[in-house]
């Protein structure tokens, strides 16, 4: 049984991480709100160049001359992960929840003969991977020194994906990131790039679209600057997410470390008060003997 001492200094210790579960869970939430509303800003032009592009694509559906970008290139052997992660981690199972649907996704496709590739954009996502598919990793983005995420920095990863394309290194791509919901709900998700995949418009929701210029240069544009979107995308979602994940994660540590104290504390007391019965039971015992 732990001495006297070794309770306090215990429970001194749990109190000081107590503190600092208290103030990263404070720094979390303060931060969630920035994040949250700069998530939420970039989901309606990222849905709506994605309506229109399906739009512009229905148009080529079945033609032989339809952008790479859009029909891909005709083959499905290689590809291309993109794991979108946070670079720190304390924010509970928010970069394993995405770099475990990745995996499972790369060992669905190395069963099927397929080759995978991966390229991980945040340093938790690539130090998760390489465990285990070490080898599949071709690349490691990480934007940990950058302060406030730009589309700069997703620009950055989108040129890198379409010059691996045009190189001809993989013939399939698909972004994984987290969509953030709310604080407690975060969700897994894969996207794929390319070829362009788009959701179908809701009924009732359909445009009719006039171009000025023609389709196929509206396309030639748009297709390569949708990829930095969905990524710009994916990494605001991503932030959200892990600032919401960390504020949950640290509340949880919070409490976790009360009751801990609470515990620590009622067995330092009894002990003590067990220690200080023992005393004065051998004290009385010594004084009858005289």
């Amino acid at each position: 049984m732990p001495s006297l001492k070794d309770l306090k200094n215990r429970i001194t210790s749990v109190k000081s991480t107590q503190k600092i579960t208290k103030a990263m869970q404070m720094v979390a939430a303060a931060k969630l709100r920035r994040a949250q509303e700069a998530a939420e800003a970039a989901r309606p032009y990222a849905e709506r160049m994605g309506n229109v592009l399906a739009s512009l694509g229905a148009a080529y559906a079945g033609r032989t001359d339809a952008p790479a970008l859009l029909a891909g290139n005709g083959r499905d052997q290689v590809h291309l992960l993109v794991v979108a992660t946070g670079e720190r981690g304390l924010a509970g199972g928010f970069n394993s929840s995405i770099a475990r649907l990745a995996r499972e996704t790369a060992l669905k496709l190395l069963g099927e003969g397929k080759t995978v590739k991966i390229l991980t954009v945040g340093r938790k996502g690539n130090d998760i991977l390489k465990r285990t598919l070490g080898d599949k990793i071709v690349e490691a983005i990480s934007f940990r020194e950058v302060r406030q995420l730009g589309y700069v920095n997703a620009s950055m990863v989108g040129e890198k994906i379409l010059a691996m394309y045009a190189a001809g290194e993989f013939d399939v791509a698909t972004l994984f990131y987290a969509r953030f919901r709310s604080v407690i709900a975060q969700i897994p998700t894969a996207q794929q790039l390319i070829p362009a995949k788009f959701e179908a418009p809701a009924a009732g929701a359909s445009v009719s679209y006039e171009y000025e210029p023609d389709e196929e240069a509206i396309l030639e544009d748009l297709l390569p600057r949708n990829i930095s979107v969905q990524v710009f995308r994916a990494l605001l979602e991503n932030n959200a997410s892990f600032f919401g994940a960390q504020m949950s994660a640290m509340d949880n540590a919070t409490r976790n470390a009360g009751d801990m104290i609470k515990r620590l504390t009622l067995t330092y007391n009894r002990q003590r008060q067990a220690q200080i019965t023992k005393e004065l039971i051998e004290i009385i015992s010594g004084a009858e003997a005289l």
